[in-house]
């Protein structure tokens, strides 16, 4: 892969793997972060991706795992987690419906997000999904079905239950 060629994917492809990310772990800037140092990784490795023939799997294949590394070590220590106090002041909130998404996405267990991410997001199939995460195709059927019902539980709207007759 020439640098041209690669500059090209980047400008493709970087939008949508942190699109993706963001819904895999639930933090955007922690997707911005893993992305962009995955893609750097991948700048090493340019000329091999080109024969692997598939860059943006194995990219996003990287991400997930430096975003996992990530997770560990920050569970390791309780240092990291303290963050300061300074918030921006002129930042919109986000929509009701995007909190209460990403908040039923964060309840479900690590691999149905993602399941679920690589399936609707990055628009894999069930062949892809395993081939990408090493589960078999039944396991991913199977996290698919649990995180697609866990979530519309979750998302269930009671104001469109139905009215009792009058």
């Amino acid at each position: 892969m020439t640098v041209e060629e690669f500059e090209e994917f980047y400008a493709q492809a970087v939008a949508r793997l942190t699109g993706q990310l963001y819904v895999m772990t639930g933090d955007l800037q922690e997707a911005q972060d893993v992305v962009q140092e995955a893609f750097v990784k991948a700048w090493l490795r340019r000329g091999r991706l080109e024969r692997d023939g598939q860059p943006e799997a194995w990219i996003r294949t990287v991400a997930w795992r430096l975003a996992v590394s990530r997770w560990r070590f920050r569970r390791r220590s309780a240092d990291a987690w303290h963050r300061g106090s300074d918030a921006a002041e002129h930042v919109a909130p986000p929509d009701p419906d995007h909190v209460v998404l990403v908040g039923a996405l964060r309840e479900l267990p690590a691999q149905q997000r993602r399941t679920l991410t690589l399936h609707y997001l990055c628009d894999l199939t069930v062949e892809q999904i395993a081939g990408e995460t090493g589960l078999s195709a039944s396991t991913i059927k199977t996290h698919l079905v649990r995180g697609r019902t866990a979530l519309a539980h979750r998302l269930q709207d009671p104001r469109m239950e139905e009215a009792p007759d009058v």
